[in-house]
């Protein structure tokens, strides 16, 4: 796969088939993630893979509590509202997230796959964050879809303890990436603001230099019927 068409059609699939992913393409996954850049090469990550249905089923319960908790924040912060300048398309992007949302709440415990992603002294998530996004440009290579959720956090104790995580060594969680074969059809991501809507050169108000209307990759002819339906 040429690197473009992953990094332009890696999207956050939140519907998925239940079929399991093989530990070969789970190796693949994770390999390609622990070579992603960390500072001062430390490592301090540890990714647990979870397929066991009785782990899956009380930590289904768990999301959706802490879903509940999810939404209640959003709407007492107002972080689903839309800024200046944004219009009806981003609106009915984000009624689509909420909805695929939604769809993997309901279904999370045919999730075939969940990892967690645990670091140390990694608060801002700059040495893990590159690694997670590595992690999906591996997936979409294997054609494996996924999404990256903090929701668990609401439950970060009963997580770590469920999971055995030695907490007093460090080892905080910082996401639960789910990984499975998606329902949907990859695309480019639509209703993203241009480059020079959001990049300047040199001081903040002055304009970055070059104007970019549409994406700079496109599909083949031959893929460009399909169309994302359940990412972000």
């Amino acid at each position: 796969m040429d690197v473009h068409e992953a990094l332009y059609t890696t999207r956050m699939m939140r519907r998925m088939r239940p079929d399991p992913v093989p530990l070969e393409t789970q190796c693949r996954i994770l390999d390609a993630a622990i070579r992603a850049p960390n500072g001062g090469n430390t490592q301090r990550w540890h990714f647990l893979a979870i397929d066991d249905p009785d782990h899956k089923a009380r930590l289904a319960e768990l999301y959706r509590e802490c879903r509940e908790l999810e939404y209640r924040d959003i709407a007492a912060g107002g972080l689903g509202r839309t800024v200046q300048g944004e219009d009806a398309g981003h609106t009915e992007t984000m009624r689509k997230i909420k909805a695929s949302g939604a769809y993997f709440t309901d279904h999370f415990e045919e999730i075939p796959l969940l990892i967690f992603v645990f670091a140390i002294d990694d608060h801002g998530g700059a040495n893990i964050y590159p690694a997670i996004w590595s992690a999906f440009l591996a997936a979409r290579a294997e054609g494996v879809g996924g999404v990256m959720s903090t929701v668990l956090r609401y439950a970060e104790d009963t997580v770590t303890d469920m999971l055995g995580v030695p907490v007093e060594q460090g080892w905080r969680m910082t996401a639960m990436l789910a990984f499975g074969y998606p329902l949907g059809r990859w695309g480019v991501a639509a209703n993203r603001r241009p480059v020079h809507e959001v990049a300047s050169r040199n001081h903040w108000s002055h304009p970055f230099g070059a104007e970019v209307h549409e994406p700079l990759w496109s599909a083949p002819a031959e893929a460009s019927a399909e169309a994302p339906l359940n990412g972000a």
